[in-house]
């Protein structure tokens, strides 16, 4: 138990108002300095008083001014004001809005599009945050000039889904921002070359699940998809090919030889590659991992199958 230091006495008052503990025997100050941790008293937005508290919203990169900025009055405040100072309010804002400098106004119409393109490929907020981190870091080193805000945008989501293997293709981006794939793949290049942002090659394994899901595979096929991509990076069969090719291609023999076939027009649709693609990758992998035979039963089995169908 805290005593007075000069007079030994426990008996000590703790004044919450400021801040101080003060002994009742000799009238010791013991601690000016005291912290309250509780509620604060006052509130200074329009919410309940059993929510007041000291903090604010947390700092994000998602926000222009990391969520710490000011604005100058709300409409609602400017009908308790007389005129004179309501149009002097109105004046105020007018040149906070004047003196934003280009950069902010840069950050607001790009973040704005960020938030955009990630609720539309249903990011999680993680990604959110990072691809802001990057694209602030990207308008203060002045990057951004002379590019579209759109595709460094969306290249700048493509880099924070790569560092955080986030399986999401550069047509789907393409598709949701509407620019072109090859202009979205020259910003994502500029940005990391010049920031130095490391990024590590996509894993083929990231994008199954992803393809999987959509075309409604069962988790066998998933699985066996998996093992067969396994095999493959284990015969170095990767080593200077698309991941996403080789992932639908995979995923192709995966459903061949667990019944649940797949045509490739179908994979093609979900992944993005083209068909051709997926056959010259499906080839390479059945022949370096000798499955040729097995799918050639499977496909007679089922050619057979077919032929009893049409018979009845």
């Amino acid at each position: 138990m805290r005593k007075c230091p000069e007079c030994g006495s426990s008996n000590l008052f703790n004044n919450k108002d400021k801040g101080e503990i003060v002994c009742r025997n000799c009238g010791l100050v013991i601690d000016s300095r005291n912290i309250s941790l509780g509620k604060e008293w006052r509130d200074f937005e329009e919410s309940d008083d059993s929510e007041m508290r000291r903090s604010g919203a947390p700092t994000s990169y998602t926000k222009y001014d990391m969520g710490m900025g000011t604005a100058i009055g709300s409409e609602s405040d400017a009908f308790s004001l007389d005129k004179k100072q309501r149009y002097k309010l109105q004046r105020l804002k007018r040149w906070q809005k004047r003196l934003s400098t280009v950069m902010e106004k840069n950050l607001k119409i790009a973040l704005g599009e960020l938030r955009r393109l990630s609720s539309f490929l249903n990011l999680p907020t993680s990604i959110e945050e990072e691809a802001g981190k990057i694209y602030t870091e990207a308008v203060q080193k002045n990057l951004v000039r002379g590019r579209s805000i759109e595709s460094v945008v969306a290249g700048v989501i493509y880099a924070a889904c790569r560092r955080q293997n986030i399986p999401r293709t550069l047509d789907e981006i393409s598709e949701a921002s509407g620019i072109d794939k090859k202009e979205i793949g020259r910003s994502y290049r500029y940005i990391t070359r010049e920031l130095r942002i490391k990024i590590l090659p996509s894993n083929p394994v990231d994008y199954i699940s992803r393809f999987a899901s959509v075309l409604n595979y069962g988790p066998e096929t998933q699985s066996r998809g998996i093992d067969i991509l396994s095999k493959a990076l284990s015969l170095e069969l990767t080593s200077g090919r698309g991941p996403i090719g080789i992932a639908a291609a995979a995923l192709y023999i995966a459903g061949l030889l667990e019944g649940e076939r797949r045509t490739q027009r179908d994979i093609s649709e979900v992944s993005g590659v083209t068909e051709v693609t997926i056959r010259n990758r499906y080839k390479e992998i059945i022949s370096m991992l000798d499955l040729e035979d097995e799918i050639k039963k499977i496909k007679a089995k089922s050619k057979e199958r077919e032929e009893e169908d049409e018979s009845l």
